[in-house]
């Protein structure tokens, strides 16, 4: 069975770009899926929409309940954020610019995902992440056109981040000049770039 996680973050929910573009590219993957041989038991969507949880900024209460080790019923945000994660084969993230940064929401999910212990671990030669045989897929859609420049801070953002708790197939389809005025043709390229992107 391949299991997607589907992480969204737009303030528009399905009808923000980012959000199109990733269901249709979970329903490319499930079409893949269904077409492979090898596909015995389908496909499982868990899908966790940041901004319409109103997933809360980390709290210090909270970061030092993790030293409970399960104990405590702060931790268990993070403990069920890491076992989506965890139980996930493939992992899709709508993720809109805001401001030259990822969403609010977004960054308050990756600071429950970076557990040392859990997701990661120092050693003498640095970190070294505990997750592994995932693959992650960003489908990034953007106003303006950041891509290859300075102005992208998304992209090795989420390559740092999910290479520090082991993950290094990260892949992204980008959405960009949405909305400069010939949007909708970029908009149209991005769905085509789906539509043939293969997990």
């Amino acid at each position: 069975m391949n299991t997607i996680l589907l992480l969204k973050s737009s303030l528009n929910g399905d009808q923000g770009n980012s959000s199109i573009l990733a269901n249709a590219l979970v329903e490319r993957i499930k079409s893949q899926s269904e077409h492979n041989s090898q596909a015995d038991n389908g496909v499982t969507v868990i899908e966790r929409d940041l901004a319409a949880d109103n997933l809360p900024h980390l709290t210090q209460a909270e970061m030092a309940s993790w030293a409970n080790k399960g104990e405590d019923e702060l931790a268990s945000l993070s403990d069920a954020l890491i076992n989506e994660l965890k139980s996930s084969d493939t992992v899709v993230i709508a993720m809109p610019m805001y401001n030259f940064g990822v969403p609010s929401t977004f960054k308050a999910w990756v600071d429950r995902i970076a557990r040392a212990g859990v997701t990661f671990q120092y050693t003498e030669s640095g970190p070294v992440g505990l997750l592994e045989n995932k693959k992650i897929v960003v489908v990034a859609a953007r106003g303006g056109i950041y891509e290859g420049t300075q102005k992208d801070t998304q992209s090795q953002y989420l390559k740092d981040f999910f290479g520090l708790i082991g993950l290094t197939d990260v892949s992204f389809i980008y959405a960009e000049g949405l909305a400069m005025p010939d949007g909708e043709e970029r908009m149209k390229a991005a769905e085509e770039a789906v539509k043939t992107f293969s997990v």
